[in-house]
Order: C-alpha cells, then structure tokens, then sequence
C-alpha cells in the first residue's frame, strides 16, 4: 500500500500514546481516520486536537474486549466512510507483575482481554469486510518485545503479547496465500513514551484486585526511564507508516531487541534451556566491568522483583522487558552461536546444531 491520501484508517487506543501517534501520523497522510478508545474524555481530547488540523474523522467509545462494541466500531466506520484501508489493533494495557503462580483470575481477563482478544475481535469484525472491498489494505497489530522473548515476573502481559505475534504471523500467512491486496504487519515496541504504567485507571471495577501492588522499585525505574528515553509515538508512527509502504512484516522500534531474539533462536536451535540471566549480563570486559547497559540490566531488575514478591511487595512491570530491551548502547561483544552436526534419528540422517563460541 502506497497511496494513504484519503483513504480510510482505524486506530484503536487512539487517546494516547502510540495510538494518538499513529492517528495523527495518519491524518497528517490526508486519511480520513476512526479514532477509538475506552476512556471517553482522553478520546474527546485527541479528537478535537486533530479536528482543529482540518482532519476528517469519526471518534468512537469503544471497549476492545467485548466483541459487540468492536462490531459496532466496524458498522460505524463503514457508514461513515465506506470502506476501511488501514487497521491498527493498537488498544493495551499492562499489569499483572509478580510470580506466574500468584497472579490472579482478574489479571488473566482484563490483560488478555484487551491485549489479545482486543486484537482476535478487530481481525474478526474488519478484516472480512476489507477483503470483500477488494481494496489494498494493512493489518497492524501491536505486540511487544515481549512477545518476543520472555522475561520473568511479567507472565501475563508476555503471555498476550506473544499470542498476538502468533495471530498476525498466521494471518499474514494466509492473507499471502490468498493473494489478497490486504497485508498484515506486526508492531513490537521496546521503551515508548506513554502512559501504560498508569492503565489501572481504565480497568473495569468486576476485574480489579483488592489490593493492586505498589510502585515499587523495578517499577519506578521503568517510569522514569519511558519519561526520560523512550521513543516518541510519532517516531513509532512513522515507522509504521514505512512498513506499511514496504509491506514489511515486523515493525521493531529498536535495533536492541535483536541480540534477545537472537539468544532465544540459538537456545531453541541447541535445545538450551532458558535462563534468566542473559549470557552478556555474565561476561565481564577486559576492565574487569560488565558489559551490560539498560537491555542486560533485566536480571538486576528481575532479582529486585523476586527480593520485593518474596516479601509481598512485588513491583516488577508489565513492560519490564521493554525498559530492559530499550536502553542498552550496544549488543554483547561475544556470544555462543551455533554450529551443525549431522546425527541419525530412527534411521535417517538430520542435522542438528551445537554451540560454539565466537568473538
């Protein structure tokens, strides 16, 4: 897809953060853009900024989790507009910190309620009715770095996140198949500058624990490091804008996320166990100093986790990943990397990897 002028685009979570990016990414292409989001005054906010650009657009209140008010954002674009080009599953939320074993039923449905089956009703209720326009199209579905590579502490929003990478891995496959016009790309964010942290404002009342966890230090960390280093929503929404015209599949915000990738690949290849501690966070330079900056900094930031879940006062982010993913300067200078060996299974021959060392 090349040609943005006046065409259409949906933006869910739209109010803030990576979504109000894309939205005004969007208008500023000439797109007529459906700007929808839960948290009504926020919506009205973003809405009236654009009007007074002189963008054409409609805003609506929408709860992602629930497929009957996603349907009705559907029956809402499409009677305003005609058609819809452009979709961005965009609505999330974060929470859930602590040990897997202790998180609770409520933080299961309103994590994965928004993060994931936010994503399955947007797939459902839009993008049949962007194949039968017959129209060329994306599909832009945000997930996370971790999605990418798990991180502990962080189970529910990894676990979400990681579903939505599987979703628009296979939906992107199939729309190939096709030989559709429309596409599908997946966003994978590290450290952004929005409000995530502060998304208990938008949790439904049934869905809230009786005591939600306090800042605590891991947590604390991240907030100042999203206020301080993260990366604008619109340097975000420019490059979704680029993989939209490349029909580039993965949309990584930072080049410091590759060397995570890279390390689970390899752990997968050679039947390595994960660890929680990153190879590079083990190695010290010839300084006799470590070698890890903000990415490897996750294993210092998962031990304060452990120190305050053990006493009760668990304080490790939904994003924790993020922060770590986003604020290292460099990728390990060394690393183990796979070699090939040929073994025999049930009487053939298959090739297997093995680790070996290299500078």
């Amino acid at each position: 897809m090349q040609e943005f002028e006046g065409r259409v685009a949906v933006v869910t979570g739209a109010a803030s953060g990576i979504g109000r990016g894309l939205a005004r990414r969007f208008a500023e292409e000439g797109m007529r853009v459906v700007l929808a989001d839960v948290e009504r005054d926020a919506l009205e906010a973003a809405a009236g900024e654009l009007r007074d650009t002189g963008a054409e657009l409609l805003a609506v209140e929408t709860d992602v989790s629930s497929a009957e008010s996603v349907d009705a954002l559907a029956d809402r674009a499409y009677e305003a507009f005609g058609a819809v080009h452009v979709l961005c599953n965009n609505a999330g939320v974060g929470g859930g910190r602590g040990p897997t074993q202790d998180t609770t039923l409520a933080d299961w449905q309103w994590i994965l309620g928004v993060n994931l089956w936010g994503v399955i009703h947007g797939v459902r209720s839009f993008v049949p009715r962007m194949l039968d326009g017959g129209e060329e199209g994306h599909v832009v579905n945000t997930s996370s770095f971790a999605g990418l590579a798990a991180t502990p502490f962080n189970t529910v929003y990894g676990t979400s996140k990681a579903g939505v990478v599987a979703l628009t891995e296979s939906l992107h496959l199939e729309l190939e198949l096709r030989g559709a016009p429309v596409r599908a790309s997946v966003l994978c964010p590290g450290l952004i500058r929005t409000n995530i942290l502060d998304a208990e404002r938008n949790r439904p009342e049934e869905l809230r624990n009786a005591e939600p966890p306090p800042e605590g230090r891991a947590r604390a960390r991240l907030r100042d490091a999203m206020e301080s280093d993260g990366m604008p929503p619109a340097e975000v929404a420019g490059r979704v804008i680029e993989a939209i015209r490349e029909q580039r599949f993965w949309i990584l915000t930072h080049d410091d996320i590759d060397p995570w990738v890279r390390q689970r690949a390899e752990r997968i290849l050679t039947r390595t166990n994960p660890s929680a501690r990153p190879a590079a966070e083990r190695r010290r330079t010839h300084r006799g100093r470590s070698e890890g900056g903000g990415l490897w900094s996750l294993e210092r930031d998962s031990r304060s986790a452990r120190s305050e879940a053990t006493t009760g006062r668990c304080a490790t982010t939904c994003r924790a990943s993020n922060s770590s993913a986003t604020r290292t300067s460099a990728p390990p200078t060394t690393y183990s990397a796979p070699t090939r060996r040929s073994t025999s299974w049930r009487g053939r021959t298959r090739t297997t990897r093995s680790s070996a060392s290299r500078s």
